[in-house]
């Protein structure tokens, strides 16, 4: 690009001003959203106001509308609730009071305003919005402002960022604080399960989220709950029955009564509260918000007087800008719905996500565990996991055992992997086999890296023995290589044309076809925790610079999405080649960090990023030339990545997963029925299942060959190397835009490739 355009990049926003509120009740990742569009503000050019106490501090005006630093929105990303203060805020509501909003903000030139809260808080701004220009108008008439101060602000833009643990928003997939709302849930669910499993009790729960069941719905599948209440579903006529059922047969005041007359069952009610929206933001929500925060600025600054109030909302993968008041009238029109009872209508509000979701905890929770089998109908299916562990890889054998038990089918597990489908370490599953898997992290079926070739003979002949009819593979790069070595085994033994599927489960994120694999999110969150930890193990010491090594192979992944959640300096990764004269500029961008009130520094190095500079030559490079001005430390966090029990969103995304492959695997071996056999041979009975635009949808592993790059075992297109720039700037680096990074800063999300649905 040329010098101007750089300029132009650099210079977006000169002579605008920003201020930002968050109003409401708070939620974890506020923060993260304020931070960035403080910082992507002053990157453009633009001058970046906090407004504290919300739309009470944009009334009272003072000091309570204050000019934000850089320095300002340091060590922010890992604090919960809101630093800029959230209040209610009656006067508001009030034309005096949106009055005397509207002056502070003239007096201030500020013309631009980013609200964070829930639909009440976002329908308020659209409120001010459409009032602006007669607002303006009287504070003129009453000799407040100057004519020239009205026209200077003859036009207010408007951008929403939905900051709400309920997920209750209609129009994104998920709202700022939702995932760290079922972090705590859960955290909590899996403490109080022991005591209920130690003492034979039964736990109710009352989780938050008002009239949304999104938060009960994703906690039951994520902690295996046997019933859960949601408003846009109520219970069956005979669910008094149906529960106690479900009770006996795997062990609000109301619920509690009827379990404790009817089975005899201790069962105290734990009322969760306001803890749900406490504690540390989840590295999702610190990703979310600041990538919601930058879509945020950019929207404001590209503004005219003609461009509607927009919240920037998520979907599948990308940040877009959507209408505010249309996604507030569908959000309206659900509780409308749900007030009618057309509890269908209401389901279908609130999108394919939340629908799924349901479809498949019905599937797990509302089925009787089958008693006999019909020998007629049923299949063997076998489930195994390969490669290295990952937490969620027990969620997905829970899941696929489940469903393909409730199908009729016979399922198989098969442990250690390949190696042990070759030795004959193959046992018959029942409901019970699975019971609890959900939380637990690791492999409890074993899982070695060893790969099929070798053992071609053998495992033909257990396939035989064991008349396993289709296969499950749960697993990481050796899972996807397999099925690739099982598809061209097939031409020497007839026993393979089975028909199999991969669930991608790896916390290095490399598998292609999918833009996430199962794991990866437990590691990004033990990194963020061990960072936040480490910076904050430097609070009160001398200037210091910590390099920490993540894995993740020849895949940068979780170097990159840590850095962005845990507020790196820089993040090492082979996919953006670096020289010695980028590892200078980090230490001359860190040297200078030193002189400001900021003392601390963060460098992530992603395993394999470069075989000459190592961790310890990063580590000698920053302490000889930090000398006198900060000293150095490292840490190789090793294993301890892969371990620890499943967030939320592996337990979730494991569990649909599970449920989807064993669907597909059931239509597959019907379809591949043919003379008193299985026999499938075609490019699609070998598949790996991703997470791709919005959708997990089956590729043939043949059809990816020519999309891996398979001496680094990584895929040759990754979505998520365009979110490099914004760890670049949010790091205060004078970066060199090249073309596609200016388009992206312009255009962050809708520019963006790989739509998936987190």
């Amino acid at each position: 690009m040329t010098h101007e355009e750089h300029h132009a990049a650099k210079t977006l926003g000169i002579g605008k001003a920003i201020a930002m509120l968050t109003s409401g009740g708070d939620a974890q990742g506020m923060n993260a959203a304020v931070r960035a569009v403080v910082r992507v503000g002053i990157f453009t050019g633009a001058r970046v106001f906090f407004v504290h106490e919300g739309y009470q501090g944009l009334v009272d005006g003072g000091d309570h509308i204050r000019e934000a630093t850089w320095e300002s929105v340091s060590m922010m990303l890992q604090l919960g609730g809101t630093v800029i203060g959230s209040a209610r805020c009656k006067d508001f509501r009030e034309r005096e009071g949106r009055l005397r909003a509207a002056h502070n903000l003239v007096k201030r030139g500020i013309t631009n305003l980013c609200v964070i809260g829930g639909d009440g808080s976002l329908t308020g701004a659209d409120t001010f919005r459409s009032e602006w220009s007669d607002l303006l108008s009287d504070l003129q008439k009453a000799g407040k402002i100057t004519a020239e101060e009205a026209t200077k602000s003859s036009y207010l833009n408007i951008v929403g960022l939905v900051g709400s643990i309920d997920n209750d928003f209609c129009g994104t997939d998920m709202t700022i604080g939702t995932d760290s709302a079922l972090h705590r849930i859960t955290e909590i669910v899996d403490a109080i399960t022991t005591t209920a499993q130690s003492h034979q009790r039964t736990f109710v729960l009352e989780v938050m989220g008002r009239h949304c069941g999104y938060l009960a719905l994703v906690t039951s599948l994520s902690c295996g709950a046997d019933w859960v209440f949601i408003p846009e579903c109520p219970p069956d006529d005979d669910w008094e029955e149906h529960l106690c059922r479900r009770l006996s047969e795997t062990r609000t005041r109301d619920i509690k009564e009827l379990v404790e007359k009817r089975l005899g069952y201790d069962t105290p009610v734990t009322v969760l509260g306001h803890v749900q929206r406490g504690g540390t933001p989840s590295a999702f929500d610190r990703i979310l918000g600041s990538r919601m925060g930058v879509e945020a600025v950019m929207a404001l600054l590209e503004g005219t007087p003609d461009t509607p109030a927009c919240v920037v909302s998520l979907s599948g993968n990308q940040a877009v800008r959507l209408p505010l008041m249309e996604c507030v009238q569908v959000t309206k029109d659900v509780t409308k719905a749900m007030n009618d009872r057309k509890f269908d209508e209401a389901m279908k509000l609130r999108g394919r996500s939340f629908m799924n979701n349901w479809e498949v905890y019905k599937l797990l929770a509302h089925i009787r565990p089958p008693v006999s089998k019909t020998s007629a109908s049923m299949h063997t299916v076998a489930v195994m996991n390969v490669g290295a562990p990952a937490a969620g890889m027990n969620a997905a054998v829970r899941s696929t055992v489940r469903i393909g038990l409730s199908q009729g089918n016979r399922v198989l597990v098969v442990h250690d992997g390949f190696e042990g489908l070759a030795k004959g370490q193959i046992e018959e599953a029942g409901w019970s086999y699975v019971g609890g898997w959900t939380g637990q992290g690791g492999s409890k079926l074993g899982t070695k890296r060893t790969l099929p070739k070798k053992s071609f003979e053998q495992i033909s002949a257990n396939i035989t023995k064991f008349n396993i009819q289709g296969l499950i593979i749960i697993g990481g790069f050796e899972a996807y290589t397999g099925g690739l070595e099982l598809m061209e085994g097939r031409k020497q033994f007839d026993e393979l044309c089975i028909p199999f599927v991969v669930i991608p489960a790896t916390v290095s994120n490399n598998i292609p076809g999918s833009d996430f694999s199962v794991g990866a999110d437990t590691a990004l969150n033990t990194i963020c925790m061990t960072c936040d930890r480490i910076k904050q193990s430097a609070a009160g010491t001398k200037r210091r610079v910590f390099i920490i090594e993540t894995m993740g192979g020849y895949c940068g992944y979780l170097a990159t999405m840590a850095g962005l959640a845990a507020g790196a300096d820089a993040a090492y990764i082979f996919e953006e080649p670096f020289t010695i004269r980028d590892l200078q500029a980090n230490v001359e961008h860190l040297v200078q960090k030193m002189k400001t009130t900021v003392k601390r520094g963060l460098v992530l190095r992603n395993e394999k990023c470069n075989e000459n500079y190592t961790t310890d030559f990063i580590f000698n490079l920053y302490s000889e030339e930090g000398k006198g001005i900060f000293d150095s430390r490292k840490n190789v966090l090793s294993h301890m990545q892969q371990g620890g029990s499943p967030t939320p969103f592996d337990r979730n995304f494991a569990t649909k997963m599970g449920a989807k492959a064993m669907n597909w695997m059931s239509g597959k071996i019907k379809e591949s029925y043919r003379n008193g056999r299985i026999f499938a041979n075609t490019p699609d009975s070998g598949c790996v299942l991703g997470m791709r635009k919005r959708a997990l949808v089956f590729q043939p592993v043949t059809e990816l060959k020519d999309q891996t790059d398979f001496d680094h075992r990584i895929p040759k297109e990754q979505w998520w190397l365009k979110l490099r720039p914004i760890l670049k700037i949010l790091a205060k680096y004078e970066i060199d835009l090249d073309t596609t990074e200016h388009a992206h800063l312009e255009h962050i999300s809708r520019k963006q490739s790989g739509e998936t649905s987190i």
